[in-house]
């Protein structure tokens, strides 16, 4: 039997948690890349380049740097703005960075408007209307995350990241764990290193979206 791979969708209608299928959490100092474990930096390398290879790299904040809980989680959203900035200004022509708030995680009903916010519920709804190709989840509640990224791998295309707080996220196809302002900033250090070197796919048809 081939080893598992967290690897972009779509993948199935109800796809597999990746921890069903033997995908383990990261030890500290440690990241995963489709499931393989693997040392930070090369993860800090890695995100770098998914994020200025899309066409719509996009940033989903959630509540716990949204909101100043404490002096902790303000430095951490100041960093975020700051990865996000970077991100701006190390894209090529055409490349859409994107910052979507996800600050609420109650269901939006009778309609939510994807083009400004994403609904745990319908992550999809909002990857697929804004054509987003790569985006990571960064200060998201872990049970929120779980399942919003298991939705998104499959019903689309689009590559996940999760930099967690705690252990990390098996079904992103990337997972840091232990979220710092520290390594935050070391991944727009690493987006910065590598602009330019990096061929975004803006000629691809199929972004996000999968429908």
């Amino acid at each position: 039997m081939s080893q598992y791979r967290v690897l972009p969708g779509p993948e199935h209608f109800l796809p597999p948690a990746a921890a069903s299928m033997g995908i383990r959490l990261p030890n500290p100092g440690e990241a995963h890349i489709n499931g393989v474990i693997t040392s930070e930096e090369k993860a800090y390398e890695e995100a770098a380049k998914q994020f200025l290879m899309a066409k719509v790299p996009t940033l989903f904040p959630g509540p716990l740097v949204l909101w100043a809980w404490n002096e902790k989680a303000a430095k951490k959203a100041t960093a975020i703005r700051h990865l996000y900035d970077t991100l701006k200004e190390c894209v090529q022509p055409g490349q859409k960075p994107m910052l979507i708030p996800m600050p609420d995680y109650r269901p939006k009903y009778p309609k939510i408007n994807p083009e400004v916010e994403i609904n745990p519920n319908h992550p999809n709804l909002t990857i697929w209307h804004n054509k987003i190709d790569c985006c990571m989840f960064i200060g998201v509640h872990c049970h929120q995350a779980n399942l919003s990224l298991k939705i998104i791998r499959g019903g689309t295309s689009c590559y996940t990241i999760a930099m967690c707080a705690q252990a990390g996220h098996e079904d992103a196809m990337l997972s840091f764990r232990d979220a710092s302002v520290e390594k935050i900033m070391t991944l727009a250090e690493w987006v910065r290193k590598l602009k330019g070197t990096v061929q975004p796919r803006l000629t691809s048809a199929k972004s996000g979206a999968s429908n």
